[in-house]
Formats: C-alpha cells, sequence, structure tokens
C-alpha cells in the first residue's frame, strides 16, 4: 500500500480531498492489508470528516500498552494480524512480524479483552496525551473509529473488573514474546565480529 500512501498524500497536498479519499478506500480494500496500514487510512479519512459507520468502526486492530517503571516506558503493541511489537524502557525491542502460530491464543486473548472495552467506551477527542506517568499504565485501543484509552495506577487496573482481563493477557503475552527471544537468540547466538 505504500505507493498507494504516497499517491493520497500527493493529492491531500494539492487539496484534492475526494481523490485522497478514493485511494485511501482502494487501501482499505487491499486484501492482506497489515492492521497498522488499515488504522493509517482511517485516521487520515477520519481527518478528512469521513469516519467510519457501523458496527466495524469498533473493531479492535491493535492494542498498545503503555507501562510507565521508575526507569521508563514499556511498550507492548498486538495487532489484529497476529503481528505484535515489544519495546523495553532500556531500548531493547522485540518484532514479531507473525513467523508461525506459536503465539496466536496470546494475541487474540489481549485483542478479545479489549474488544469488551472498545463496546462500552468512545474515541478520545483531544490531543493524544503525553506517555503515563510513573506506576501508571494506559490501555490505548486501536479501532477504525479512532482512539480509545484508560489509565489508571497499573494496580488498579489490574485489579479492574473490565480491565483485569486484559492486563493478565497482554502480560502473558510479554512474558511468552520475550521468552521465544531468549530462546532464539540461544539457539542462533549473534556471530562476533572478528575484524
Amino acid at each position: 500500500p505504500w505507493l498507494s500512501f504516497v499517491r493520497a498524500r500527493a493529492m491531500l497536498e494539492r487539496d484534492d480531498h475526494q481523490g485522497a479519499a478514493g485511494v485511501l478506500r482502494e487501501i482499505l480494500a487491499m486484501p492482506g492489508l497489515e492492521s497498522r496500514h488499515t488504522l493509517q487510512a482511517w485516521q487520515v479519512l477520519r481527518t478528512l470528516g469521513m469516519p467510519p459507520e457501523g458496527e466495524g468502526s469498533r473493531e479492535v486492530l491493535g492494542v498498545v500498552v503503555e507501562v510507565a517503571l521508575p526507569r521508563g516506558l514499556d511498550l507492548l503493541a498486538a495487532y489484529a494480524d497476529l503481528s505484535v511489537r515489544y519495546y523495553n524502557f532500556s531500548g531493547a525491542g522485540i518484532v514479531w512480524e507473525h513467523p508461525d502460530d506459536s503465539l496466536d491464543p496470546q494475541i487474540r486473548a489481549v485483542l478479545d479483552s479489549d474488544a469488551s472495552i472498545a463496546a462500552t467506551i468512545g474515541p478520545w477527542e483531544g490531543e493524544r496525551p503525553e506517555p503515563p506517568p510513573a506506576g501508571q499504565m494506559r490501555i490505548n485501543i486501536l479501532t477504525p473509529a479512532g482512539l480509545m484509552f484508560g489509565q489508571a495506577p497499573m494496580n488498579a487496573l489490574a485489579a479492574d473488573r473490565v480491565a483485569g482481563p486484559m492486563v493478565n493477557a497482554a502480560t502473558t503475552l510479554m512474558k511468552d514474546l520475550v521468552a521465544k527471544a531468549r530462546s532464539a537468540t540461544a539457539e542462533h547466538p549473534p556471530v562476533k565480529d572478528r575484524a
């Protein structure tokens, strides 16, 4: 879809909003589209005053969990296309592009638990807030209708009857993803440069 996004941007720069919207809708119709591409297309369509309508507007296409630790921010992002990204406050990261189905149940558990949250809250209308302060967790739910989120101290979200299952599912996914990455590194250690 990259070339189509470039075409849409060029049309927007010429104030051809209808043309850009048409290209963005073509992107949305592409088979096998990554969740992040779908979310990007809807983001631009919403800014053009063309939000999604109907039940699919609240479909959970991604979840980003931000955990503010004393030394920095941990991020876990899970997407409907079953890809995952984890970025540790230290700068380390893991990108899972769905090479196999071994994490599918954990990813689906995160997405499914957020579907019940997305059904009860509306999209955020303001500017995206700054990262949460230390000790806080933010659950960002990414839908065609826009960003939905909740934020509270980590222990409060974990104990909440609605958010608790998502916190548990995200924790399990993160632990399993890190274990899988460590196992892969142990099997194939990095080659040291001998120059």
